[in-house]
């Protein structure tokens, strides 16, 4: 039951990182940046054109990145250059997440 406790817990912590990853907006503009390499960063002007969304909504949607911990981004000037961070705490805690969920499932039998 220990482990159910902790699962309940885990899931509750990632809920606003599999938010923001769960929105296909966000999933478009995630992928667009592991596409283009996007460690030295995207202007929102590009990710306007990949994605065909406003400016203000492209700006939207990497804050919500950006406040999870999956987006980044440094200035050059006045220019703004986002990135996928290199940080992936929360990747490593869903990853776990989902391992445990797959070893209880496997040990109850379930497919």
């Amino acid at each position: 039951m220990e482990t159910f406790k902790e699962l309940k817990k885990d899931f509750s912590e990632l809920s606003d990182f599999l938010i923001a990853i769960g929105e296909k907006k966000r999933q478009s503009i995630i992928i667009h940046m592991l596409e283009d390499n996007a460690c030295r960063g995207l202007q929102v002007t590009s990710l306007i054109e990949a994605t065909n969304l406003s400016r203000p909504a492209i700006s939207h949607h990497l804050k919500i990145l950006k406040d999870v911990g999956l987006v980044n981004y440094y200035s050059e000037g006045k220019k703004n250059f986002y990135y996928l961070e290199h940080n992936m705490t929360e990747i490593i805690k869903l990853k776990s997440f989902l391992e445990e969920v797959i070893t209880i499932m496997d040990k109850e039998g379930i497919e």
